[in-house]
């Protein structure tokens, strides 16, 4: 059974990448979920870089949070990767989930990351 959700999450994620591109102006926002943490990067496909990054185990959150497997974590990341693009100069980006459904954790970070100044 977890096999099939893997390769399920896999199709997906190779279906939206398929339309999804981050550029320069836009990078697009990546997201990975695990069962204790949540991961977020910007990234610009087009020269392969990382422009931003953040995740439940970064120095500003990891002793903020009592358990980084939940919706409120992934507030917290949300609102620090808005925080580090937009003092990159980054306001717009393109929201890539991962494959993952829109819902939970990855609903909760984007709509932090929105409620801070990302336009997605």
């Amino acid at each position: 059974m977890e096999k099939k959700k893997i390769l399920a999450r896999m199709k997906r994620k190779k279906r939206v990448r398929s339309r999804i591109r981050g550029t320069a102006e836009r990078p697009r926002l990546n997201v990975f979920r695990s069962l204790k943490h949540i991961y977020v990067q910007a990234i610009v496909d087009s020269v392969g870089k990382t422009v931003a990054s953040a995740s439940t185990l970064s120095p500003e959150l990891k002793g903020t949070l009592r358990y980084t497997g939940n919706v409120e974590a992934a507030k917290k990341v949300g609102e620090l990767i808005a925080q580090k693009c937009l003092e990159k100069g980054i306001q717009k980006v393109v929201f890539d989930r991962g494959g993952y459904l829109y819902h939970g954790r990855v609903k909760a970070l984007a709509e932090a990351a929105r409620a801070n100044g990302l336009v997605f």
